[in-house]
């Protein structure tokens, strides 16, 4: 799969990204490292521990991690998963988590199959 594919698959924005980084070399060396980023492993922790200022702030840096990569469905579902947790406010659409999750993963498998 070449990367304009991937980022079809994704959901992503791939020409939003190559203005921001430039080249595909760097954003294929940027897109690679995401499954090393830690914040959706400490958001799916802070969850299940009900550490609803954690689990904030691991939603919240995943957005930007989203938005930042072009990965435009990751970034929506962990923006309204942030804004749900807001203020330390308690999860009470858990379809909010499950939109997090499904994204994640659509990422995670897009990933295996990129050249």
């Amino acid at each position: 799969m070449q990367l304009q594919e991937f980022y079809e698959t994704v959901g992503g924005d791939y020409a939003g990204t190559s203005q921001r980084l430039y080249n595909d070399a760097l954003i294929l060396r940027v897109v690679k490292m995401y499954p090393s980023d830690p914040n959706f492993d400490k958001l799916h922790h802070a969850l299940g521990a009900k550490d609803w200022e954690e689990a904030f702030r691991a939603a919240h840096t995943l957005t930007g991690v989203g938005q930042n990569l072009g990965f435009t469905r990751l970034y929506e579902a962990s923006s309204d998963l942030t804004e749900a947790l807001r203020g330390g406010r308690p999860l009470m659409d858990r379809t909010l988590w499950e939109r997090v999750e499904t994204e994640h993963q659509r990422v995670l498998n897009a990933l295996t199959q990129l050249n």
